[in-house]
Order: structure tokens, then C-alpha cells, then sequence
């Protein structure tokens, strides 16, 4: 039974991309099916071993998320996205908590829960919905960080809420969430720095074993949140960050693995989600959770992101899409279970409002997203497709194995091998071409679909990554133009190339090119300890080269 609706599930995901509709709705349609008033009339009314599954979860989803994070587009972004996850999130507790107890007419505290609940974005519909979206990068990494974010002031105001007795006052929850968040940011930060660390010097006998330690080091991120009082989902969501831009080796594999487990954490946590409501109950509650999410949608997160982004002064179009894209999914569906956990009076009427709300929001602004993003001209299509490249260490051979793939809509189509500039110690090795391999010279032409393996010492592994993604973004003038990484790849226009040395030590070095005739080798001396080469002769002047050097016959010397 379980392995038929993972298929099922793993075949609506196909069906997900051609509709736009966000893939979350067809597993909890899945879950809806297979459950108490469905095909399946399976019964289950488990709300604890939902929430735990929920949050197990929820970690995978948060580490996926934050291995697939780009620093360079997060950065600019952090202090939006903390002040969003603080202050927004209290602008938007209390505006729908208003709505939803004088339009609604529910009690305070259940209103407050519902409004606390319904505040947080959801990882994994941001992720998933962003990621198909070209957005300016500002916008995407707010709406991610904060999606990393806010989970944990708004765990730690449901918790407050859903106890038993009266509700701490405003300072003490306020203190509580920054040292929640102060501790669980120093937790993650530190485990991600010392697990990066440990995989980039710790050589694992098979490249099978890098993505589950990456895994397992998020994992130790949350539990350490955690026990030191913090906040684990922070935690988690920084360690993966830093791991996921610390060029670990068969950083795409493990991207990969990743990913696959978030699919399988994303359809368990929304199909056991979609068992645990009983559809018939939801007909009353109906019509309030629209109303709460009319308020939520329309004033609430309109106001949560004016407030928190006026001293950031970012363009009303980019806030208008920002409101828009505050996506909800299974977070505050988890969320919703600790009442119910917790016996509180009404919480099944509030586990049922809250999903409803998130099935109809969801189902409308989803779709809709691209077509917003559109009318405000804020797609970023034009831009060009970053590089795919994954790093295998040569440990013995103190180099490493750069495999780049360069996909449609990158700069280096049409760029030949030579124009790539790469750095001394680096050289394109094999070109992979409609299934065909072959040795490139400097003259080759570098075409979209290709898939190279590029060499590179140890000291300049780094800076030809960088190159690399230059060329990909501002093609072969990247560098000169303003474009790239802004660094200036050679000094002079010339291009200088190096054939590897033969079995006995020999090498042959080709001039500079230029309007003159290349000068002819040098004579390095024979192998053995640092031999000193002779200089290279000049050109005769007449357009002809000079003639060879004879190899060097004395005795190797001393720098």
C-alpha cells in the first residue's frame, strides 16, 4: 500500500509541473483519498505521531533548502529576512489574530494561535515554487531566508499559546525567541564550519559516503539545537547553508540526495497530513478560513512586509510580490497539531480552519505567482544559466577533477577553449559531446550541452571555479567588461598555453600570441631535482621563428 502511493505520488509530481498547481495539494489530496471519508477509509487520528513526523520532516526539507541556498544571493538579503522573521511575524500574528476574532468570533487564544500558526511560510512551497520562478535574486533570497527563518519565533509563540495557563508576557516571549534564535544560529554556524571543514580534509573511501555525511551533519545540527535550548530548525537550515557553499566534494551528488529525500520527507509529512482531516468537518469551517485568509493574504502580510522593509527601501514592486509569494503549506498544518497535542479547547476546530486556508491560498497564489511576477517586470529570464560543476579531490596527486557542465543559456556557448583564461596549473582535459569524447585544443569551440573535465592544482582550484562561472555569466570578455567575478583574470591580452611534460621531464613552452612570431622553446634541463631551464630564444624578426634550443645537457642547479 505504501509503496503504490509513493508511486502515485511520484507520478503527480508530473503532473504538478503541467498544471502549475504546487505539488503539496495532490499529496494531500492523496492522503484525503486513501482516508476516513475516502476510496481507502483508513482511520487516523494520531495528531502526536503527526507532529513528530511533521517535524522529522520538516529538518529534511529545511536541510534540502539550505544545501540548495546560494550564499552570494542570501547575503544582500539577511537583514530583510531576520526583520521579517521578528517583527513581521508579530505584524502578522496580530492583525490576523484581530480579524479572526472580530470578523471570525473566536475566542482570543484561539484566534491568537491561528494567527501565530498561519504566519509562517512554508520551506518547502517556497522552495519548490521559487526555484521554476526567474526572480530577481533580492527578491528570492528574502523569501527563502525567511522562510528558514521564521519557524522558529512562530514554534516557540504556538507553544506559548497552546499552554496550559496564562500566556507569559510580550517581553518575555520576545526574550525568548532572541535567545532561541542567538543560540541556534551560533549551534549551526558552528556544526556546519567544523563539518565542511572535516569533509574537505577527510578523504571517504567511496564518493556513496559524502552525501549521507552531509545529511547526518544536518541532522546533528538540529539535535544540538535543540538540546542546548535553541532553535533546531535555524540550526539545521545554517549548517546546510554553510555546507552547501563550502565546494565539498560531489557537491551535486550531494544536492541530489538531498533532494530526493526532501520528495520523500514532503509527500510522507502532506499525504499522513491529508489522513489525519476528516473532509465532512471541514464544510463548517469553511467559510471562516476564507475569511481569515482574506485578512491574512490582503492586509496582514501586506502590512508584515511594509513595516519590516521600509528602512530597506526596496521598490513597492518587488514588496507587492513578496506579499504575494508568502506561501503557505505543511508548516502551519504541523504547527496546528500542538493544540490539539496540547487538549486545547476548540483545536480541531483550528486544525481544520488552518487547512482549509492553506489548500484554497495555496491553490490560488501558487499558480498565480509567475503571471504577478510578469505584470510587475521582475522576471529575470534574460539572465544567464549558471554552471553546473562538481569537484572530485585527487588526494594523491594534490589536484582536483572539475566536471562542468554547461548548460542552454550560458555565456560560454561559442567560447573557445583558449578564451577561457583559465589560471596557471588549470587545463581543460576532455570535452563530452553528444556522447562523444575527445581531447580539446585551444582553438575549440565550446557549445551548450557540453560537459568538460577541467584540471586544477590545489592553489588555483578555487580561482578556476571562480573563472569558470565568470565566463558561464559574462562570456569571454568577463572580467575586462565589469562582469563575472570582477576579478581580473590575466594582466596582458595575451594567452599563454602548456603542453604537460613527457615521461622524462621534458616540456616545450609556446611564446606569447600576438601580432609578432612565437619565440622558440626553451631548454629546460634534465629530469631531476628543479632543473634550470635556458632562456627561450628571440625572434629573428623576419616573421620566421627562431630556432629550437638544444636540450640541456648540464647538471641540475640549485634556485
Amino acid at each position: 500500500m505504501s509503496s503504490l502511493v509513493l508511486l502515485i505520488a511520484v507520478a503527480a509530481v508530473r503532473i504538478s509541473s503541467r498544471s502549475g498547481l504546487p505539488s503539496l495539494l495532490l499529496y494531500l489530496g492523496i492522503g484525503v483519498a486513501i482516508g476516513q471519508d475516502g476510496i481507502g477509509n483508513v482511520a487516523f487520528d494520531n495528531a502526536e505521531l503527526t507532529q513528530v513526523i511533521g517535524y522529522a520532516a520538516l529538518v529534511v526539507i529545511l536541510a534540502e533548502g539550505g544545501l540548495g541556498t546560494k550564499w552570494k544571493e542570501i547575503k544582500p538579503a539577511l537583514p530583510a529576512a531576520v526583520v521579517l522573521s521578528t517583527l513581521g511575524v508579530a505584524v502578522s500574528v496580530g492583525i490576523t489574530a484581530a480579524g479572526a476574532h472580530y470578523l471570525v468570533g473566536l475566542e482570543w487564544r484561539q484566534a491568537l494561535i491561528i494567527g501565530a500558526v498561519v504566519s509562517s511560510t512554508d520551506a518547502a512551497a517556497v522552495f519548490s515554487v521559487l526555484r521554476k520562478v526567474p526572480l530577481p535574486s533580492r527578491v528570492t533570497g528574502v523569501l527563502e531566508a525567511e522562510s528558514g527563518f521564521n519557524d522558529a519565533p512562530v514554534v516557540i509563540l504556538v507553544v506559548a499559546f497552546s499552554s496550559a495557563g496564562p500566556v507569559d508576557d510580550w517581553y518575555v516571549l520576545v526574550g525568548k525567541i532572541a535567545l532561541e534564535l542567538a543560540i541556534g544560529a551560533a549551534v549551526g554556524l558552528a556544526v556546519g564550519f567544523v563539518g565542511s571543514y572535516g569533509l574537505k580534509h577527510v578523504a571517504l573511501p567511496a564518493s556513496g559516503l559524502y552525501p549521507i555525511a552531509v545529511m547526518a551533519i544536518a541532522v546533528t545540527a538540529y539535535a544540538a539545537g535543540a538540546i542546548a535550548h535553541g532553535s533546531g530548525f535555524l540550526a539545521v537550515y545554517l549548517a546546510s547553508m554553510v555546507l552547501g557553499n563550502a565546494k565539498l566534494p560531489h557537491a551535486p551528488a550531494n544536492r541530489g540526495f538531498a533532494e530526493g529525500l526532501g520528495w520523500i520527507a514532503q509527500i510522507g509529512m502532506f499525504v499522513l497530513l491529508g489522513l489525519l482531516v476528516t473532509p465532512h468537518e471541514l464544510v463548517n469551517d469553511f467559510w471562516p478560513a476564507v475569511v481569515i485568509g482574506l485578512v491574512l493574504t490582503m492586509v496582514a502580510r501586506p502590512m508584515e512586509v511594509l513595516v519590516s522593509l521600509l528602512p530597506f527601501r526596496i521598490p513597492w514592486q518587488e514588496q507587492a510580490l513578496m506579499s504575494w509569494a508568502g506561501l503557505r503549506g505543511a508548516v502551519p498544518i504541523i504547527l496546528a497539531t500542538i493544540p490539539m497535542v496540547g487538549q486545547i479547547d476548540g483545536s480541531e476546530r483550528i486544525f481544520n480552519i488552518v487547512f482549509v486556508l492553506v489548500v484554497v491560498y495555496t491553490l490560488v497564489q501558487g499558480p498565480t505567482l509567475p503571471y504577478l511576477a510578469k505584470a510587475l517586470k521582475l522576471g529575470d529570464s534574460a539572465g544567464a544559466a549558471d554552471l553546473g560543476v562538481e569537484s572530485a579531490p585527487l588526494e594523491r596527486l594534490r589536484g582536483h577533477l572539475l566536471s562542468v557542465a554547461i548548460p542552454p543559456g550560458s555565456r560560454m556557448h561559442g567560447v573557445e577553449v583558449a578564451e577561457l583564461r583559465l589560471p596557471a596549473g588549470a587545463a581543460v582535459t576532455l570535452v563530452v559531446r553528444d556522447d562523444a569524447s575527445f581531447v580539446p585544443g585551444p582553438a575549440t569551440v565550446l557549445r551548450k550541452g557540453d560537459e568538460l573535465l577541467v584540471v586544477a592544482t590545489d592553489p588555483v582550484r578555487d580561482a578556476t571555479e571562480r573563472r569558470l562561472r565568470a565566463v558561464g555569466q559574462g562570456g569571454k570578455l568577463a572580467g575586462w567588461l565589469g562582469t563575472g567575478d570582477g576579478r581580473k583574470a590575466v594582466t596582458t591580452t595575451a594567452t599563454r598555453f602548456h603542453r604537460p611534460a613527457s615521461v622524462t621531464g621534458k616540456a616545450e613552452d609556446i611564446g606569447k600570441s600576438g601580432t609578432g612570431t612565437p619565440g622558440a622553446s626553451g631548454t629546460p634541463g634534465t629530469s631531476g631535482a628543479s632543473g634550470t631551464p635556458g632562456k627561450p630564444r628571440k625572434t629573428d624578426g623576419t616573421g620566421k621563428s627562431g630556432k629550437p634550443g638544444k636540450t640541456g645537457s648540464q647538471e641540475p642547479t640549485d634556485p
